[in-house]
C-alpha cells in the first residue's frame, strides 16, 4: 500500500458541499476532478504551462482509479503526484488521494498526458520547461 511519502509532490485540495453525492461521501467522478486539479496545478507552477498561449498542450489519453475509502465533506483530501513514466511525448502521472487523517488513499490512480500541437493536434516533444518539472516527480 501507498502512503504519502511515496509522492515527491502533495497539495491540500478542499472538498465542496456540492461534491457529496446521495450517498453522503464524495462522489467519484469528484476523485478525477482531484487528479486534474493536482496534475494541472503542477504544471502551471512548475512547469510553466500557460495553459492560453502554449504552443503544445497536454491532452489525457487514458486514465484509471481504484477506489478503496470513502472521502466525505468536509475533509480536505491531501493529494500526492508522482511521475510513472515519462516519454518522449507522453507523461503517465500516479496519483494518490488520501482522506485528512487517514494512514492508507482512499484511492490511488494513473493519468496519461500526451502533449500535442495546439493547432493540428499531432503529438510533440513535451516542452523542455514542463519536461524539467516532470523529471522531478520521476
Amino acid at each position: 500500500m501507498t502512503t504519502r511519502d511515496d509522492y515527491p509532490h502533495r497539495m491540500t485540495i478542499p472538498t465542496r458541499w456540492a461534491d457529496n453525492d446521495v450517498y453522503g461521501h464524495v462522489n467519484n467522478v469528484e476523485y478525477y476532478a482531484f487528479f486534474d486539479t493536482i496534475i494541472n496545478d503542477y504544471l502551471i507552477r512548475e512547469g510553466g504551462l500557460d495553459i492560453h498561449r502554449d504552443a503544445a498542450i497536454g491532452l489525457c489519453a487514458e486514465s484509471h482509479c481504484s477506489f478503496t475509502a470513502a472521502i466525505e465533506f468536509p475533509d480536505s483530501v491531501d493529494a500526492g503526484l508522482r511521475v510513472g513514466h515519462l516519454g518522449r511525448t507522453s507523461v503517465k502521472y500516479e496519483i494518490g488521494l488520501f482522506g485528512e487523517a487517514a494512514e492508507t488513499p482512499a484511492a490511488t490512480g494513473w493519468f496519461v498526458h500526451v502533449f500535442v500541437d495546439r493547432q493540428n493536434r499531432r503529438p510533440v516533444p513535451i516542452p523542455p520547461a514542463i519536461r524539467g518539472a516532470l523529471e522531478k516527480l520521476a
